[in-house]
């Protein structure tokens, strides 16, 4: 018996990967509004890395968790 049950496993999968497409939406709009060029505004490394992190993590839970639910068990 593993820790989550096997009936939680498609709103693991949903919810988690909900929440890293939101974070990667999240990214990608930070990556085309801020701009060095121009010199108004100015990249945050940590904020850029803070993000990332955030939506690879759920990214990888929710694609494991679709990957249980879907049978394929890794």
């Amino acid at each position: 018996m593993g820790p989550v049950s096997t009936s939680a496993y498609p709103t693991l999968a949903v919810v988690l990967t909900s929440v890293g497409l939101l974070f990667l939406t999240w990214f990608f709009v930070y990556e085309l509004t801020t701009t060095n060029e121009t010199g108004d505004k100015k990249r945050n490394l940590f904020k850029e890395l803070f993000i990332a992190s955030f939506a690879s993590l759920f990214l990888g839970f929710g694609t494991l968790f679709l990957l249980l639910w879907s049978g394929v068990y890794v």
